[in-house]
């Protein structure tokens, strides 16, 4: 059934995500919020066909898919291999083929795109993930479409990564601590990739930021100057469509959530390390040794990096990684509860029983825990995650380190992970980052209610496509 507001909007959307989960998941977050009331735009979420399976499988709330017309890109049969832990990087170099594939998209695209341009006469926006620069840049060459780029990382990565390039005004923090360069973060293969992006830049009218200027501010300014001052809109966090209180009605047959029920106010750690880290198994069994000897409550999420392609993994599930022997007779459901499948994250952190959120900083899971005030212990893997981990602990001051980045060569010992759980969740510093976690949680969502910053900026960015 068809929007009827759909047929008075003077502009088609196009959201045209990377097909990792992050990526989609952000995107089809954005999607959600055009598509829906009171903006009711109509909106084609378009990406191979098994990516747009795995964006709708895992969406949080699947009425809120309602609006939004999915199209389905053939991509060509590519290898999907299990991930390899405990190789020189912690990048996901599995994902190396499907990545490779999705350039295959432009062609597909090209042709959806000039049937649909054939058939109406609304503008046409494409909104794209920055890495899907090189799939849709052909349609900047037709009349009356405009292509935005969404950032799907943060404002602060972007100047750490461009600090030589713009000066600096002398208010804004620099951290001490700062990665010095990118090694570690990206494969070779992967930094062409991006480079290949980057040449592309040029066919964008502007930029839409999951951030907000709450946190984020200074540096979304700077971003804005690095980019020549075009266009950019802050209209972050993206994860806002589900009221906190009715989160858990939602979800009330999730065992975990059923768990956390009963658990006492912020007394429970959520660890999990996102769909594109994998850990080996001493390392497993370190951290494990360290939740159990914190004596603080945990829901750990245990399991394998994604594939490219999740559902080859029908044919052969892996076990995922081995636990100490007797660990979740210990603490099931006593001290903690392991979950080896998806869980909903943003429900678990919204939970009032949720206190901590032991992360691997991608921005995705940092904007959620940010949103709902939860402080982190930061464990950073690869990509921009390092850059989000100083964020989080050096400017916003919310978080304990884990693992320093510079050290991530080594084992986190057992000792580590306990020091951290308990600062975090049973100290005076803990309890001083938490307060400061939820003042700056309700900040960040009034800025997405009526008059708030963020939804000013989401609205202006829909008035000046619709104008």
């Amino acid at each position: 059934m068809s929007n009827p507001h759909h047929q008075i909007a003077p502009v088609i959307v196009l959201a045209v995500p990377f097909p990792a989960q992050s990526h989609l998941s952000q995107l089809l977050q954005l999607s959600c919020l055009l598509s829906s009331s009171p903006h009711n735009l109509p909106v084609y979420y378009v990406c191979s066909s098994n990516h747009v399976r795995q964006a709708k499988l895992r969406c949080s709330d699947p009425l809120l898919l309602f609006n939004i017309q999915f199209h389905d890109l053939q991509i060509p049969p590519f290898p999907s291999p299990s991930p390899i832990p405990g190789t020189d990087t912690d990048f996901p170099t599995h994902m190396h083929p499907l990545f490779e594939a999705s350039l295959t998209l432009r062609e597909p695209f090209a042709a959806f795109f000039q049937t649909l341009h054939s058939q109406t006469k609304k503008k046409i926006i494409v909104i794209h993930d920055t890495l899907m620069s090189y799939v849709v840049h052909d349609a900047a060459s037709f009349p009356n479409v405009e292509l935005y780029a969404l950032h799907t990382s943060s404002a602060f990565n972007s100047f750490c990564w461009n600090m030589g390039e713009i000066p600096i005004p002398r208010e804004i923090q620099i951290p001490p601590n700062l990665p010095s360069s990118r090694e570690g973060c990206f494969t070779y293969e992967f930094e062409k990739f991006i480079a290949l992006g980057d040449e592309f830049e040029k066919f964008r009218s502007g930029v839409l930021c999951n951030s907000c200027r709450v946190i984020e501010g200074d540096y979304l300014d700077l971003l804005a100057q690095n980019n020549g001052n075009r266009n950019q809109w802050a209209v972050g966090p993206l994860n806002r469509l589900v009221r906190i209180d009715e989160q858990s009605k939602l979800n009330g047959k999730e065992k975990c959530i059923d768990w956390l029920d009963k658990q006492p106010t912020k007394s429970v750690m959520y660890i999990s390390f996102g769909t594109t880290s994998s850990m080996v198994d001493e390392q497993v069994k370190e951290l494990a040794i360290g939740l159990e000897e914190s004596k603080i409550r945990f829901i750990w999420v245990l399991r394998n990096a994604d594939r490219g392609d999740i559902f080859a993994e029908e044919e052969q599930i892996s076990a995922g990684p081995t636990l100490p022997q007797g660990f979740e007779e210990r603490t099931e459901g006593v001290q903690g509860m392991v979950v080896r499948g998806w869980v909903p994250q943003a429900e678990i952190l919204a939970h009032p029983s949720t206190g901590g959120f032991m992360s691997h900083c991608g921005w995705g899971s940092c904007m959620e825990s940010i949103s709902m005030g939860v402080p982190i212990a930061t464990w950073p893997m690869h990509s921009d995650q390092p850059w989000n981990a100083a964020f989080v602990t050096q400017v916003l001051k919310i978080g304990v380190v884990v693992r320093e980045w510079s050290r991530r060569k080594e084992l986190v010992t057992a000792l580590a992970v306990k020091e951290a759980v308990r600062t975090l969740m049973a100290s005076e510093e803990g309890q001083m980052m938490r307060k400061r976690a939820e003042e700056l949680g309700r900040a960040v969502r009034q800025a997405t209610e009526e008059g708030g910053v963020s939804r000013i900026e989401l609205e202006s960015f829909i008035n000046h496509i619709t104008k």
